[in-house]
C-alpha cells in the first residue's frame, strides 16, 4: 500500500515538474524576436538569439515579434505637384522591427504599426512630392525623391522601433479625368502638327511644280526661239542659194522650179487642171527653152481640182 501511494506521489511530482518545465521553457525562433513579460510589464531586453531560454511560470507571458523585413502595401493617393498638377501616388514601403521592446511600447502589434507607418508614408509623399514637379517626379529626379521619402519615414518610425529599408514609388499618374484631358490635348496638337506639315508639303509641292511649269515655259520659249532662228537661218540660206543659182542659170532655175510644179501639180488619184492652150505653166512642153509664144497670155494656171 505504501509502495502504491509512494509511486503515485513520485508521479505527481513529476507531472508537476513536466508542467513547470513547459511553462518555465520557451523557443526563440530565428525568424522571431521575444519579449518577457510579467504582469504586463516588459522584463530585461528583447530577446533575439534563436533558442530555448525560460521564464516563471503563470506570471511571465512570452509576446513573439517578427524580425523579418516588412512589406507595407499603402493604398493609391492623390498627391499635387509643385507646378500644381494633381498626381495619382501608387507607393510601398519595406521595414524591420530594430527595437522589439520599444515597438511593443509605442504599438504593440504589426497590424497597428501598419496603420501607423501608412499615415506617415502618406504624409512624406505629399511634403516631398509637393516640392518637385511632374517632371521630376515622373522621370527626373524620381530616385532622388524615393530617397527623400524613405529618409524621412524612417526618421518618423525610429520612434516606434521601426526601421525603413526602403520606399517605392510603383505608380505616378495623372487622375483619369485629367489623363483622359491630356491624351485628347496632346492627340489635337499632334494633329495639328500633321496639319501643319501638310499645308508645308503641299506648299512646297507648288513651288516644286511652279517651278518646273517655269523651267519648262523657259526651255520651251527658248527651244522655240532657236528652231525660229535657226529656221529663218536655213531659210535664207537656202534663198541665197536659190538667188546665186538664180543669177548663174536663169533658165535652168526656171526650168527646175517649172519641173517642181509640175511634181507638185500633177499627182496621182486622176489629178485633173483646167488651162488655156496657151497656158505658160505648160511651156516647157510646148517648147523645151521655155520661151513664151509670141502673143500669148502671161496669166497663170488654174489651181488643180482635185
Amino acid at each position: 500500500m505504501r509502495l502504491n501511494l509512494v509511486g503515485g506521489l513520485v508521479a505527481a511530482l513529476i507531472i508537476v515538474a513536466l508542467i513547470a518545465a513547459y511553462g518555465t521553457l520557451f523557443t526563440v525562433y530565428q525568424t522571431r524576436q521575444a519579449l518577457v513579460v510579467r504582469l504586463g510589464s516588459p522584463v530585461g531586453g528583447p530577446i533575439t538569439e534563436p533558442g530555448l531560454h525560460y521564464k516563471l511560470p503563470l506570471i511571465d507571458s512570452v509576446i513573439n515579434i517578427d524580425k523579418r523585413i516588412l512589406d507595407l502595401e499603402n493604398p493609391a493617393q492623390e498627391v499635387i505637384a509643385s507646378d500644381q498638377k494633381r498626381l495619382v501616388v501608387d507607393a510601398f514601403a519595406r521595414y524591420r522591427i530594430n527595437n522589439a521592446l520599444k515597438f511593443y511600447q509605442t504599438i504593440g502589434t504589426i497590424e497597428a504599426a501598419n496603420s501607423q507607418l501608412s499615415i506617415l508614408l502618406n504624409s512624406s509623399l505629399r511634403r516631398v512630392l509637393g516640392e518637385a514637379t511632374l517632371t521630376q517626379v515622373v522621370r527626373d529626379q524620381r530616385e532622388h525623391l524615393m530617397a527623400r521619402v524613405r529618409e524621412q519615414l524612417d526618421n518618423e518610425a525610429q520612434g516606434y522601433g521601426i526601421a525603413v529599408v526602403d520606399v517605392r514609388i510603383r505608380r505616378a499618374d495623372l487622375p483619369e479625368q485629367n489623363s483622359q484631358a491630356v491624351y485628347q490635348r496632346m492627340q489635337t496638337e499632334r494633329q495639328q502638327e500633321a496639319a501643319q506639315y501638310r499645308a508645308e508639303g503641299a506648299q512646297k509641292a507648288q513651288e516644286i511644280r511652279a517651278k518646273a511649269d517655269r523651267d519648262v515655259t523657259v526651255l520651251l520659249a527658248e527651244a522655240q526661239s532657236k528652231g525660229e532662228r535657226t529656221r529663218g537661218e536655213g531659210d535664207g540660206e537656202r534663198n541665197r542659194i536659190f538667188a546665186e543659182a538664180y543669177g548663174r542659170d536663169p533658165d535652168f532655175f526656171s526650168f527646175y522650179r517649172s519641173m517642181q510644179a509640175y511634181e507638185t501639180g500633177l499627182r496621182a488619184n486622176d489629178t485633173r487642171m483646167l488651162l488655156k492652150p496657151d497656158s505658160e505653166f505648160f511651156r516647157f512642153f510646148v517648147d523645151p527653152s521655155g520661151k513664151p509664144r509670141e502673143g500669148n497670155s502671161t496669166s497663170g494656171a488654174t489651181p488643180p481640182a482635185r
